[in-house]
């Protein structure tokens, strides 16, 4: 009977975590509910994920990627970088590569994609490159790159911790190196290869403000229902409007980017134009036309200043605006923000009945308000504007000891001078102490959707050992798989986990398989290290969909992708990568 509840509280999850319809953190509490209220676990069983080593581990780690980000190192890394491409696409692919790859090793590689999507942006247009070739590439280079180390990314640290409570000795912190860094290699080869020819040129609203003319502004204007201008082409709208370009036109819900100017102006048009303040004046002075509208909180007001930037910005993975509607979200209230637009997540039109539009992880939308505002809004962390305000103020002259810190954890973790978390912890207090970061930003920096998720899904795997279901699973696998050796054995774990990791999340696919590859083990009498060493890997190689990783996510706007997009590029990956890790799993870790 408990197996048969544990089941469909299973599936329950898996058709949330798949169909999105509610947060994940929601989804965490009820399965923490569920196990406790059904009889599943004791109450202190079900809790025991909130006190896991893991969850305590990853929450530490996210911070010291946050004081690490913000004393600048990774835009120092990032400027350097943009000095030694120079106008090569290759050379630009092969230092995005050791950047993104490099810092995901060690720091959460989702703060490693947000700083590099600006700095994309500028390189693609110095380089004359559109950023649709190159930011997939950054998110995919952040993935295989968090392979590398223990701490790279917070599935190693959950599969680590869950190896040890099991009675087994755990991962040393660079023992994933040796099959992480051939991960990387030919990642790099394949995107190298056929990043240019597979992925799709796209350019996104923001690349098309012109930054070379620093006087020029961005608005949307209409065309009012008494307009003598109906039905005249949008060429003689506009052709005595001096220095204005016609952006993109939005009509009836539709926006189409460049339209053609001998379309004819109807009445409610909207375009979005780019100009000096001066023409915008003699627009809207001379030629019939109005401001259009933004949404101000819980209301649509006319935009009454030209001189605001406006630019496009991401709801980040771990934002607090997720399934909240625009109007409920407060930023013209808290941040003098206003909304122009938004673009759902693979979407290619914008979205314009906003004060209903309810906010998801990856959705666009174009903002419009002062420096100070936007500056404050960055801030945050709530949202990542893609370009045209500088990052968040760093602090230069803490860098080197930022970096000390990180580097002693590691350094004292490899050694085994004492248990990660500690360590962690002990590095976060630092941080605070020497002003890295400070507390609020410290608070910022928990992905409540990853320590939430994490907290639920110990538990769960918890659950499974408990009713018995992981043993059920693992004789069923050692009948089928079994006796063909351990190259299929392996090769089965890692194709399990990688597609279910593609629609769940890799940490809510290491959990549930991680019980399963303990029972397979312990039933043949093997080291179970090559299975959960195929779990791992497996659980963090998302490449065929954009929502299996957040990394993905972040990327999928800035670079106007779709789902088909991760699916051309990313499914050949996945297919090499799992046809490497069959092979060489049973060598580095034999069964």
């Amino acid at each position: 009977m408990e197996i048969t509840i544990l089941i469909t509280i299973l599936l329950a999850a898996f058709a949330l975590f798949v169909s999105r319809a509610v947060s994940i953190e929601v989804v965490s509490i009820l399965i923490v509910a569920t196990l406790a209220l059904s009889g599943i676990l004791a109450p202190k069983e079900a809790l025991s994920g909130f006190s896991s080593t893991a969850t305590l581990t990853v929450a530490a780690m996210l911070v010291l990627s946050a004081g690490l980000v913000r004393s600048g190192v990774v835009d120092y890394i990032s400027a350097t970088l943009e000095k030694w491409a120079g106008g090569s696409r290759s050379q630009l692919l092969i230092g995005l590569g050791s950047t993104s790859g490099l810092f995901s090793a060690f720091i959460n590689n989702t703060a490693v994609v947000a700083i590099l999507i600006p700095v994309v942006l500028a390189l693609s247009r110095r380089c004359k490159i559109v950023p649709s070739k190159l930011l997939i590439p950054v998110s995919y280079f952040a993935i295989v790159g968090g392979t590398c180390t223990l701490i790279g990314t917070s599935t190693n640290i959950l599969v680590d911790s869950l190896y040890r409570t099991s009675g087994g000795p755990g991962f040393g912190m660079f023992e994933f190196a040796s099959l992480g860094i051939i991960f990387l290699v030919l990642g790099s080869i394949y995107l190298f290869l056929f990043s240019d020819k597979l992925l799709p040129e796209r350019t996104s609203l923001s690349q098309m403000l012109s930054h070379a003319q620093l006087s020029k502004f961005v608005t949307e204007v209409t065309v009012p229902s008494n307009s003598n201008h109906i039905g005249k082409s949008i060429e003689e709208l506009f052709i005595r409007a001096d220095e204005i370009r016609v952006m993109e036109l939005i009509r009836t819900e539709e926006a189409i980017l460049n339209p053609d100017l001998k379309v004819a102006v109807a009445a409610g048009d909207t375009f979005l134009v780019e100009a000096s303040a001066r023409a915008i004046n003699n627009l809207l002075t001379t030629k019939g036309v109005d401001y259009a509208t933004a949404v101000s909180d819980h209301q649509r007001v006319k935009i009454s200043r030209f001189d605001l930037m406006t630019m496009e910005a991401v709801v980040t993975p771990n934002s607090r605006f997720l399934g909240q509607k625009i109007r409920d979200v407060g930023l013209s209230r808290q941040y003098g923000v206003y909304v122009l637009a938004a673009r759902r997540l693979g979407s290619g039109h914008h979205i314009y009945n906003l004060r209903d539009f309810v906010l998801r992880s990856g959705d666009v939308l174009l903002i419009q308000g002062d420096l100070a505002s936007l500056h404050a809004l960055q801030e945050s962390g709530d949202i990542l504007l893609i370009e045209g305000v500088e990052k968040t103020l760093t602090l230069p002259g803490k860098a080197p000891v930022a970096v000390a810190i990180l580097t002693s954890v590691v350094v004292l973790a490899a050694l085994g001078v004492a248990p990660i978390v500690f360590l962690a912890f002990a590095g976060v207090g630092i941080m605070l102490l020497s002003g890295c970061l400070k507390l609020a930003q410290a608070n910022r920096a928990l992905d409540s959707s990853v320590l939430f998720l994490l907290a639920a899904m110990i538990p769960m795997g918890q659950a499974m050992e408990k009713t018995g279901l992981a043993s059920l699973i693992a004789n069923w696998v050692v009948d089928v798989a079994g006796s063909h050796g351990p190259v299929v054995l392996i090769s089965c774990f890692y194709l399990v986990t990688n597609v279910l990791t593609e629609f769940m999340s890799n940490n809510a696919t290491a959990v549930l398989m991680t019980p399963v590859a303990l029972a397979v083990a312990s039933g043949l009498g093997v080291d179970p290290k090559a299975l959960l060493i195929a779990i791992t890997f497996g659980a963090s190689a998302s490449f065929s969909t954009p929502i299996g990783y957040q990394t993905n996510t972040l990327v999928m706007g800035p670079g106007g992708y779709f789902f088909r997009d991760f699916l051309k590029i990313g499914l050949p990956l996945n297919i090499l990568l799992w046809i490497v890790a069959s092979i060489l799993i049973p060598v580095f870790w034999p069964l």
